[in-house]
């Protein structure tokens, strides 16, 4: 098997890792784990010295992707295995994970089921991401938004530059791997309930989940949103015109303007879908 390294990213989950990291270590007992210490205030950087796991530290939090990121630049395995640090993931299934990948898959993802969902809301969420993921690269996305996965590391870092800082990198990790035709896999996994309180905020973060839905589309094929968009405003235009004309005998600013924005939008679609392209195209280069 290909050297593994395992990343964690963290922001005072101490007593998760307390747990985690001893199960992981018997788990996987010559993998290199990284444990990204997001500006925790916690005993992140002890407990890591305890278990014999590699701790970068931040002096203030960047953010999960930014975390991430950094894992991934100082990993030294041809395999990385990404977690979560607060214990939700099972350590027994990063083997099953790897295996998976013996199979020709240059990323497969832990999938969780609807009962290992974090509450009705981000259930109802994540399905939708997961439809619309489906529907924009014409392949099952089982969990678009999953944070446990195992990679080929000189695949993934092709990508660094695109992920966020933030939350959504599995997102964005995930398209970037589909649009490149590099074989995505999925694999079922239970995740238990996460050790302390959540770091996400669904008021907070409403919009940022909003943003995922564009994010998905633009990252893959910004036509299969805007043409939609567009042809829907041309639409509206249609029937602002034939309701005018049947009413009034003429034709109205509004159908007008819609009719416009209908151009518009398929313009900057166009547009979208030539900066995606050049982005993948310099890529691969």
């Amino acid at each position: 098997m290909n050297s593994l390294s395992i990343i964690l990213p963290a922001k005072n989950e101490a007593p998760a890792l307390t747990q985690l990291l001893p199960r992981l270590r018997a788990a996987q007992p010559t993998a290199e784990i990284i444990v990204v210490d997001d500006g925790s205030t916690d005993d992140t950087r002890a407990i890591c010295a305890e278990n014999g796991a590699q701790c970068l530290s931040s002096p203030y939090s960047m953010g999960n992707g930014a975390a991430v990121k950094r894992g991934a630049r100082a990993a030294t395995g041809d395999i990385l295995v990404f977690m979560d640090g607060d214990g939700q993931h099972d350590p027994e299934d990063v083997a099953r994970l790897v295996e998976k990948m013996e199979q020709g898959y240059d990323m497969v993802v832990g999938a969780r089921d609807w009962g290992s969902q974090a509450g009705m809301g981000r259930g109802v969420a994540n399905t939708f991401y997961n439809w619309l993921a489906t529907r924009m690269t014409g392949h099952v996305v089982a969990d678009l938004t999953s944070g446990f996965r195992a990679v080929k590391a000189d695949r993934f870092r092709e990508f660094l530059y695109l992920l966020p800082n933030g939350f959504s990198y599995p997102t964005t990790s995930t398209m970037a791997f589909f649009r490149s035709a590099y074989p995505v896999a999925y694999l079922p996994i239970k995740a238990a309930r996460r050790v302390g309180r959540s770091h996400i905020r669904p008021l907070r973060d409403g919009v940022r989940f909003l943003l995922i839905i564009f994010k998905i589309a633009t990252l893959y094929s910004p036509l299969k949103l805007f043409v939609p968009a567009g042809a829907v405003f041309f639409l509206l235009g249609c029937v602002n015109y034939t309701w005018t004309y049947l009413h009034d005998g003429r034709l109205t600013n509004g159908s007008t303007l819609l009719w416009s924005a209908a151009v518009i939008v398929f313009l900057i679609g166009l547009v979208s879908e030539q900066i995606t392209s050049l982005t993948y195209r310099q890529n691969q280069h």
